[in-house]
């Protein structure tokens, strides 16, 4: 099994493609973090003697709160994550590399287990690398204040539940992909589930179905609750749940769709 991780990772890593498609999501993720600092830097230039900041006046908030806000920004680009794993599927999906793959692991089960375990391992290091911006910007906001706010056990816990939904995120897009036979398979209905979050078009109507999605089970475990904003429709508890339940059934319904029709 390490054997056949290896060979995938290797593999994955080896792809010009791959390169492309991380390094663009790092340029928009710096990008979108950059554009935010100096906001978030002038506002903490205007702290109030009892750690008061306005961000957006005339609303305050606590400058913890603003930690925490800032640990957040890797979100914005980190839903696009999927992309990731659908890529990486989609190309063993051309010039019969499939076919290839089955002839060198005959056992499915083990072959698709490596493929996810090493999307995984992969999706592990991209949310790193999405996250260290956002903790050197969170630093940089709050290091006069009380520094610790940027590696304390709250915003620990946030980082580690970013990781879980990038992690998630990308299996659901890489078994999508491997289930329909071609990347868009991958891409398109997360892109479709991803508009339903953001348009706020199931949320107003089934509260219940809308903590269903990913995307919005990625929504109401990392952003915080904010009266500006449209109300979370789960607990992070149930939203961790979803995620982890959408990369399993996911990456099993693929590895059922392979050794049932892909691979005869």
């Amino acid at each position: 099994m390490l054997a056949t991780v290896r060979s995938e990772l290797t593999k994955a890593v080896t792809l010009r493609s791959t390169w492309l498609v991380v390094g663009a999501l790092l340029v928009l993720n710096a990008v979108v973090i950059a554009i935010q600092l100096p906001l978030y830097l002038d506002a903490m230039a205007a702290v109030t003697p009892d750690g008061l900041v306005e961000v957006f006046p005339p609303v305050q908030q606590s400058v913890a709160s603003l930690a925490a806000e800032c640990a957040t920004w890797p979100l914005q680009i980190g839903l696009l994550v999927f992309v990731v794993g659908a890529h990486l599927a989609g190309s063993d999906l051309g010039r019969d590399r499939l076919g290839v793959a089955v002839l060198a692991v005959p056992d499915r089960a083990r072959l698709v287990g490596a493929k996810a375990l090493a999307t995984a391992l992969l999706a592990l290091v991209v949310g790193l690398l999405l996250l260290a911006p956002a903790v050197a910007a969170t630093y940089a906001v709050v290091k006069d204040w009380d520094p610790t706010l940027a590696w304390g056990a709250p915003a620990l816990t946030g980082y580690a539940r970013f990781l879980v939904f990038v992690v998630t995120t990308t299996l659901v897009g890489f078994a999508l992909a491997l289930l329909g036979r071609r990347t868009l398979a991958g891409v398109l209905p997360c892109v479709a589930m991803l508009g339903l979050t953001l348009s706020q078009a199931v949320a107003a109507v089934a509260p219940g179905l809308d903590a269903l999605l990913p995307t919005s089970a990625a929504r109401n475990l990392l952003v915080l609750p904010d009266p500006t904003l449209p109300p979370l429709t789960s607990g992070a508890g149930y939203a961790t749940a979803v995620l982890v339940g959408w990369a399993v059934v996911a990456v099993a319904a693929s590895a059922w769709a392979l050794h049932r029709r892909d691979a005869r």
